[in-house]
């Protein structure tokens, strides 16, 4: 009996560990395939949708799948009550997320493209040291270096890892004193919002559905009021195709990936998830757009692999 229930045991723990790595594998594929996806949606080089009708969408899926989970594996949680003090946090989270999600926009007006790639990795360090200071989560020397290394790979990547044979491989880079305010509100934001989010997933002793349902319930609100308020004439749902469906549901895929983490592990995985995604990227872009794989490439792969044996390795 008992060497049947470590043998059960042994299998149980290495599936959960196999559904985790596959997870995290999932996850990386879809934060990698983002952008090539938005530019098979382009028509005449443009993107042809309102990109807050998309956020709605996504906050929407999510929701519609966090109620399937909890009617499917917590129904009995149905008719708990649940005080005030369990949802009103997820509203902060939630107003955290959307600001970022409407300043990443307004952003593009004080900088070019290239620099919101470049400055936008600080966000990892932001991440990591609110992550440190408010979960009280001691990093080490040699984990912090991993983290710079992360930061290094992404700058690495975003100055030239792929270029278009077609075109000048010179990068010009500006920005103005007002988007290096914005860039650095943006980074802070980013990481506050995660942090917090966290946080809140892990103190509560709730069902991850359930929080799930309160985080995307504001987060579909506060996305609605956004899109009202900055509503074109063009209809809700212009110049959307298949590949902004699959966008939408692979995006809400994501996001619910993304609670699991926060939930069982932390940000700090999820910042290894999003500097391993640049494999994928390029992986897309080079097949998809025939672009060239450059040094810059090569070392920020080796910037990454570096750090994850730092911050994950045997000492």
């Amino acid at each position: 009996m008992v060497i049947f229930g470590n043998a059960a045991g042994s299998a149980n723990r290495m599936l959960r560990r196999g559904l985790w790595g596959l997870m995290l594998v999932l996850s990386v594929a879809i934060y990698g395939s983002h952008a090539p996806l938005l530019t098979l949606c382009k028509v005449d080089g443009k993107i042809p949708f309102s990109s807050t009708s998309v956020v709605v969408l996504v906050e929407l899926t999510k929701l519609v799948f966090s109620l399937l989970f909890l009617l499917t594996w917590n129904r009995e949680l149905l008719g708990v009550a649940v005080s005030w003090h369990h949802i009103a946090p997820f509203a902060l989270s939630a107003l955290l997320y959307a600001a970022n999600n409407n300043l990443v926009v307004h952003m593009q007006l004080f900088m070019d493209p290239s620099t919101y790639q470049v400055l936008s990795n600080l966000k990892i360090v932001s991440t990591a040291f609110l992550y440190s200071l408010f979960l009280r989560q001691r990093l080490s020397m040699r984990k912090w270096l991993a983290l710079f290394l992360l930061v290094a790979a992404g700058v690495s990547y975003s100055c030239g890892g792929l270029q278009d044979p077609g075109s000048p491989s010179k990068m010009q880079l500006h920005i103005t004193l007002v988007g290096l305010l914005l860039i650095s509100v943006y980074c802070l934001i980013s990481g506050l919002s995660a942090v917090y989010t966290e946080a809140i997933l892990k103190t509560q002793a709730l069902p991850l559905s359930l929080q799930n349902l309160f985080l995307y319930f504001f987060g579909v609100l506060l996305n609605l009021i956004g899109y009202f308020w900055s509503s074109t004439e063009g209809s809700f749902l212009e110049g959307f195709s298949s590949w902004v469906l699959v966008i939408v549901v692979s995006q809400a895929l994501n996001g619910l990936i993304m609670s699991v983490v926060m939930k069982h592990s932390s940000n700090i995985t999820r910042l290894f998830v999003i500097s391993c995604s640049v494999l994928v990227n390029a992986l897309l872009s080079v097949t998809l757009f025939n672009l060239q794989l450059t040094l810059l490439f090569f070392i920020a792969v080796s910037c990454i692999s570096l750090a994850v044996h730092l911050y994950y390795g045997v000492t």
